[in-house]
C-alpha cells in the first residue's frame, strides 16, 4: 500500500513538473486552477516580478518544463525568448525576419513547446522547429518557398496544432491547403486540397468524440473538417469576411461549433451530424464579430467582444443575445476557476463573474508597463496571472 502511494506521488510530482501550458492553454482559453482569488485590491493583485525588454509584440506566453517562452521583434527580426518562472532570462535566440507590412510591428503566434521541442511561427510564415534546452535549430518550413502559400494581409498569426505524431499547419494554397508534418523532422504526412482557398491563419482544433475523428479549420473563405487520419475532407461551409482572416480559434462543445470573426463577419453556430462527416446551421449572429480577442462558452453562454465596442453575452443554443457593454474596452477573454478574465485593449484587466443577466465586473485594475497595443492573450499557471504588454511581461499573484 505504502509503495503503491510512493509511485502515485512521484507520478504526479512528475507530471506537475512537466506540466504545459500551450495556445490558450489547450486552445480552450480554460484554464484548469483551483483556490484563485475571488476578488482583486484596488490596485490590482500582487506583481510578483516583470521583464522588460521583450521588443514588439502581441504573442502570448506558454510555459513548459519550468520555462516561460515568449516571442518579441526588433530591428525586423524576430527573437524567442526563454525565462525561468522568476522572470530571469535563460536564453534567447533570433528565428529571422519578421512581417513589417502594415504598421503595427511586432511578433505575432505564440511559441508551442512539446515534448523538448519548441515550435515557432513567424510573421512571414515561416515555420521553426528548435531544441528546447539549447534552442538550436532543428528544422524550419517556408509557407511561400515549401508550399506556395500566400502571407496575409496582417501577416501570420496561427500557431500549429500538434496530434501525436502530427503537427497540422495551413498555408493555405491549391495543392497544400491543410498540411500535417511530422513534428520530429517537418517531412509531410498528408497533404490536403481543402477547398483550395487561402488560409485564414488561424489555429485549428481536433475534435475526437466523432465517429471520425477530424480537424476543424478556418480559412480564408471556407471553414473545414478534415479526417486527421488522411486530410480527406469531411465538410465545408462558406465563411469569409473582408480581409478573409479568422485569427479567433473555434469553440467546440455538445457536438455543436462556435466560429467568431471580424471585419465585417459575425458569429455562427455549426451542429455536426452523420458522426461529424456533415455539419447544419444552427444560428447566425452579427453581435459578436472581433477580430482578435476570443470567446468563452461557459455554462448555456457564451462571453466575448464584438463590433469593436462592446462585450457581450449569447445563449449558446439559440445565439440570442443576453447584454451588450460598454463599460470596460473590448478585448480578449479566458476563464479559470469558475470566473471569466477580460483583458481589454485600453490596458483594462477586469475579473467577471458568468452571469447572463449583466456585465458584472468583480474587480479590475490598469496595466500600466509596457508599450504598444494590449493584444497579448492572458494566461494563468500555477496561481499566477501572466500580462504581456509589448516589451514588458508581468506576472501577477492571483492565488
Amino acid at each position: 500500500m505504502r509503495k503503491s502511494l510512493l509511485l502515485i506521488l512521484l507520478a504526479c510530482s512528475i507530471l506537475c513538473a512537466r506540466a504545459q501550458i500551450s495556445w490558450r492553454n489547450d486552445h480552450t482559453g480554460v484554464y484548469n486552477e483551483s483556490g484563485l482569488l475571488k476578488s482583486w485590491p484596488a490596485e490590482g493583485p500582487k506583481l510578483l516580478w516583470h521583464y522588460d525588454g521583450l521588443d514588439l509584440g502581441f504573442s502570448s506566453v506558454s510555459i513548459d518544463e519550468g520555462k516561460l517562452f515568449v516571442t518579441g521583434f526588433t530591428d525586423a527580426k524576430g527573437y524567442l525568448y526563454v525565462l525561468d518562472m522568476n522572470g530571469k532570462l535563460l536564453n534567447k535566440v533570433e528565428f529571422g525576419t519578421e512581417f513589417t507590412g502594415d504598421n503595427y510591428l511586432g511578433t505575432r503566434s505564440t511559441a508551442i513547446p512539446h515534448e523538448g521541442k519548441v515550435y515557432v511561427v513567424s510573421g512571414i510564415a515561416e515555420l521553426f522547429c528548435f531544441d528546447m534546452q539549447t534552442l538550436k535549430l532543428l528544422w524550419k518550413k517556408n509557407y511561400a518557398a515549401d508550399y506556395g502559400a500566400e502571407n496575409t494581409k496582417h501577416g501570420w498569426n496561427g500557431p500549429p496544432l500538434i496530434i501525436g505524431e502530427k503537427l497540422i499547419i495551413a498555408p493555405g494554397c491549391p495543392t497544400h491547403n491543410v498540411l500535417a508534418l511530422h513534428k520530429a523532422t517537418g517531412d509531410i504526412i498528408w497533404s490536403s486540397e481543402g477547398m483550395k482557398g487561402i488560409s485564414g491563419y488561424g489555429t485549428p482544433i481536433f475534435l475526437d468524440d466523432q465517429e471520425v475523428p477530424q480537424i476543424v479549420i478556418m480559412m480564408g473563405d471556407h471553414i473545414l473538417g478534415l479526417d486527421v487520419t488522411n486530410g480527406k475532407m469531411l465538410w465545408s461551409y462558406d465563411h469569409t469576411n473582408r480581409f478573409s482572416e479568422h485569427p479567433n480559434t473555434p469553440v467546440y462543445s455538445d457536438n455543436q461549433l462556435f466560429f467568431m470573426s471580424g471585419y465585417g463577419q459575425g458569429a455562427l453556430t455549426l451542429r455536426l451530424t452523420d458522426g461529424g462527416r456533415k455539419v447544419e446551421t444552427v444560428w447566425e449572429i452579427k453581435e459578436l464579430a472581433h477580430g482578435y480577442g476570443h470567446a468563452m462558452k461557459f455554462g448555456d453562454y457564451v462571453y466575448g467582444s464584438g463590433n469593436r465596442t462592446h462585450w457581450h453575452c449569447v445563449d449558446w443554443k439559440t445565439g440570442k443575445v443576453m447584454y451588450s457593454d460598454n463599460n470596460i474596452a473590448v478585448g480578449n477573454i479566458i476563464a479559470a476557476d469558475g470566473l471569466l478574465y477580460c483583458y481589454s485593449e485600453k490596458g483594462e484587466m477586469a475579473l467577471v463573474k458568468p452571469n447572463p443577466e449583466k456585465f458584472e465586473i468583480i474587480s479590475q485594475f490598469p496595466i500600466t508597463m509596457g508599450t504598444g497595443q494590449h493584444w497579448a492573450h492572458t494566461v494563468i499557471y500555477q496561481g499566477v496571472m501572466y500580462v504581456r504588454h509589448g516589451d514588458t511581461l508581468m506576472a501577477y499573484k492571483i492565488k
